[in-house]
């Protein structure tokens, strides 16, 4: 039974990691350049591990204990979960990409970490989307089952950023075509409407 919640916590956590954003471009940036690859990838496991674990501890909590919030949370998070999906289909029939700058910039490892906690930390969406909403769902599983979702979704994050940091230069040449963000919007869609759905069917 515990395969359920960390393949959901994976599932989430990996819909809401994996997409162009100001924190994956700066991780793909520095693969590119490969500065800094170890600092900048290991911060940005650091800071969503901790966003994840404090978002299902503090919400599940909170929620537990109030069905009101936790109808609020089930029928909030399905509206935001079907949104971002069809968000990132409408994403998948856009021309952008997702290129580093492979321009050669000095920095220093006290800059690098600098930068990677301001994509990381300054962007309201990591709280919206990491807190707020994987703390809400985490929250409404059963028991053991919190922990199950929350090491599935540090799971997504150790993974992805480890991936895109240090295999960078091998997706660097599909990574800068549009069909490859396509395709990828195209998924992260499929899950987030699908997690959506089971989130309104659950009894």
């Amino acid at each position: 039974m515990f395969v359920t919640y960390y393949l959901k916590g994976l599932g989430l956590g990996a819909g809401l990691i994996v997409a162009i954003g100001s924190q994956n471009a700066h991780v793909l940036r520095m693969g590119l350049l490969r500065r800094h690859v170890g600092l900048t990838v290991l911060t940005c496991i650091i800071c969503e591990t901790l966003l994840i674990a404090s978002g299902v501890a503090g919400m599940g909590a909170l929620i537990s204990d109030s069905p009101f919030l936790l109808a609020v949370a089930r029928w909030g998070g399905a509206a935001f979960l079907m949104w971002y999906g069809l968000r990132a289909w409408r994403s998948s029939l856009s021309t952008g990409t997702l290129a580093g700058n492979t321009q050669a910039v000095d920095t220093s490892a006290g800059q690098a970490l600098a930068a990677v906690l301001a994509v990381t930390l300054l962007n309201p969406h990591v709280y919206l989307d990491t807190v707020i909403l994987l703390g809400a769902v985490g929250g409404q599983q059963p028991g053991d089952g919190k922990a199950w979702f929350a090491l599935g979704a540090m799971s997504a994050a150790v993974v992805w950023f480890t991936a895109l940091g240090y295999g960078a230069r091998l997706l660097s040449p599909w990574f800068a075509k549009p069909v490859t963000w396509r395709v990828l919007d195209g998924v992260i869609g499929v899950v987030m409407i699908g997690l959506a759905t089971a989130l309104v069917l659950s009894d």
